[in-house]
């Protein structure tokens, strides 16, 4: 998200290897859009060719794909100039359309991020009702949309008519930043939306997942151990006990990996947004003097790292999908050969009618 950056090259470059360093800045950002682009443009591919990916709850990685790639594809491409030369050239026009994209598609991924938690939530602590509902595609695509009305509702309008509230503009022509730069209770109000309350939404899922997964392998060895004891009774040795006990350890184990890639998503998550977020606060409350802005800089690209990760943390968690990336980067090994398909025609053709 983007708010009042001078020169980086400024900012951590000086005197004869700042031409070096700003190169080095530049190809390292370059090789991150396109690391960014190409794994979400993979997740968007692999959905719209495999058919088999269309369920409910695939259609939130697909909105999270499109949000992260969107940010590779417009914010970082406009942003790199400017950061560069640390003057803005573009226009104001230009300039409040960026910073609505910028945090329109930042604060969708966060939502996002919200929405397929609680899908996995619901998938682990009410499974019955969740496979029945998973050819119900309308409540995810309403559940997309409401994603990104939120997203534009906490920050565009303010980005849109801070000014004309105001009165006057803050913001030098030169320059591109949101008018709430520097109001320190606005960024606070707008931080307990966008990160402090999905922070402890996902958290709580991620938590309710393990209590649950915890109380069913109890219940579990429970329930083998009294139907051990029973078939080392004689008067119920005929007693099978692996038709009780086939179908929980498999829905057990399968929760357990939604439990470990649910505890990723905490993870990366905290450590891509509470730097930025909490440098933000206090960079507003105390007008940018108390934090030095290459510190700044670095939590913002954090933030923009996030987006890289999701098509490799969140998709590549399912089976599903990595079938789905192996038929698109790896074509043969899913064709069946022409000796085969040859051989199977003449075994039907010799087959007796």
């Amino acid at each position: 998200q983007m708010r009042k950056p001078p020169s980086v090259q400024a900012a951590f470059c000086e005197g004869r290897c700042a031409l070096s360093c700003g190169f080095s800045w530049t190809l390292c950002s370059t090789g991150k859009r396109i690391f960014e682009l190409l794994g979400n443009a993979l997740v968007i591919v692999a959905f719209k060719v495999d058919k088999s990916l269309r369920k409910q709850c695939n259609y939130y990685f697909l909105n999270l794909a499109i949000s992260d790639f969107l940010v590779g594809a417009f914010c970082i491409p406009v942003y790199m100039p400017y950061i560069l030369t640390g003057k803005w050239t573009m226009g104001q026009g230009l300039c409040k359309l960026w910073l609505v994209m910028d945090y329109l598609l930042c604060s969708a991924s966060v939502f996002n991020i919200v929405l397929i938690s609680y899908d996995r939530f619901l998938s682990v602590t009410r499974a019955v009702s969740y496979r029945a509902r998973q050819g119900m595609t309308h409540q995810a695509i309403v559940k997309m949309i409401a994603v990104w009305v939120l997203a534009f509702v906490l920050y565009g309008p303010a980005i849109i008519f801070w000014e004309l509230v105001v009165g006057k503009s803050h913001v030098p022509k030169d320059e591109c930043f949101a008018e709430f730069y520097y109001s320190w209770y606005f960024l606070l109000s707008a931080s307990m939306l966008e990160f402090f309350s999905p922070f402890i939404s996902v958290a709580f899922f991620n938590l309710s997942i393990y209590l649950n997964i915890r109380r069913r392998r109890l219940h579990s060895r429970e329930a083998q151990g009294s139907i051990q004891s029973q078939t080392s009774s004689p008067t119920l040795g005929k007693l099978d006990p692996s038709t009780s006990r086939a179908v929980q350890p498999s829905r057990l184990s399968r929760d357990k990996k939604i439990a470990k890639s649910l505890a990723i998503i905490v993870c990366v998550f905290a450590i891509c947004w509470a730097p930025y977020t909490l440098l933000m606060i206090i960079r507003a409350a105390c007008r940018g003097r108390c934090i030095q802005h290459h510190w700044y800089e670095v939590t913002f690209w954090l933030l923009w790292l996030n987006s890289a990760i999701n098509p490799f943390l969140y998709p590549l968690c399912h089976s599903s999908f990595r079938r789905a990336f192996s038929k698109i980067l790896c074509p043969r090994r899913h064709t069946t050969p022409p000796s085969s398909v040859l051989r199977s025609e003449k075994c039907l053709q010799t087959m007796p009618k």
